[in-house]
């Protein structure tokens, strides 16, 4: 079991290496010009916000379930696709003061260009996909059978893309015809069949854990020479939605490892006697709902890798 690091980090400080971006959890800094440091810290999102709290050992948890993903899909694995890591320790990369702030949640990967594609394979009917189905028997043009309820496992997988939105906006669903307008259709091929084919081999090695891998969703950049690279977190709780197999029925949301539970509390908060209206500032997290947010992405790292 992976006890996480005593230093919480809402935001690094890194002031050895240029800071290129923070995102809603990751702060990346540059490592020269072909590398980047990925620190995943400690905040959480939620509807798009950034939470004021962070969650204690969220990102020491978060980097090592992505670890554990790319060593069993990466070359040392099933060999699927390309990944970003480079392999090398990235607290060589630090001063030693800075060491406690990457310990654990960081990790030093290829410099990439990244595709402005978010790709999601849906292999159950859930979240955004479950309302879009109610109301036009599809999700992102992809028509699905009639009859279909809540939680339903699809007779196959899906792939139901995403543009990669600014920080603060919320991805914008599309489809496979409007990703090949982007990217062209080659690569957009490309990134549909490797995404369905990495959902697959993770969704069996999870079933063999009594988890269940809902959705999720994965990024990709191409390095200097063009090949298509799996980057960013893979199959974490962040990315995707995690059920565990016991308590799964058709019909009802199951009890999941992701962040549903704090969305479920942020649905019925109160900002300044109103209910929150999901755009910034987000709400003051009670210390339960802190702790069991913690709790849930605890089990689910303990539970894949036992």
């Amino acid at each position: 079991m992976t006890t996480p690091a005593e230093t919480t980090v809402h935001t690094s400080s890194l002031t050895s290496l240029t800071l290129l971006a923070r995102g809603k959890v990751r702060d990346n800094y540059a490592v020269g010009d072909d590398r980047i440091l990925m620190v995943a810290s400690d905040r959480i999102s939620a509807f798009d916000v950034i939470m004021g709290q962070p969650i204690p050992g969220k990102g020491v948890l978060l980097t090592q379930m992505a670890l554990f993903w790319f060593d069993k899909l990466g070359p040392k694995g099933l060999n699927l696709c390309p990944i970003h890591l480079t392999g090398e320790a990235p607290e060589s990369v630090v001063t030693a003061a800075e060491v406690p702030q990457v310990t654990g949640r960081s990790m030093l990967v290829k410099r990439l260009k990244p595709i402005p594609v978010e790709a999601v394979v849906r292999g159950y009917l859930a979240g955004s996909g479950w309302k879009e189905y109610q109301a036009s028997q599809s999700v992102c043009g992809v028509p699905l059978p009639t009859g279909l309820k809540n939680a339903s496992k699809l007779p196959e997988p899906i792939y139901t893309p995403a543009a990669k939105a600014e920080m603060g906006e919320h991805d914008e669903n599309i489809t496979f015809e409007k990703t090949v307008e982007m990217i062209g259709v080659d690569l957009a091929t490309r990134i549909r069949d490797i995404s369905i084919a990495i959902y697959k081999a993770a969704s069996e090695i999870a079933a063999t854990k009594g988890i269940i891998i809902a959705d999720t969703k994965f990024e990709f950049g191409l390095d200097k020479d063009g090949t298509l690279v799996l980057m960013d977190e893979v199959l974490t709780p962040d990315s995707s939605r995690y059920w565990p197999a016991e308590s799964y029925v058709e019909g009802v949301n199951p009890p999941s490892y992701d962040k549903q539970f704090l969305r479920d509390w942020l649905e019925t908060a109160q900002v300044g006697g109103r209910l929150w209206s999901k755009t910034p500032p987000a709400p003051h997290l009670p210390r339960e709902v802190i702790d069991k947010t913690s709790a849930k992405y605890q089990e689910a790292l303990t539970r894949l890798t036992s």
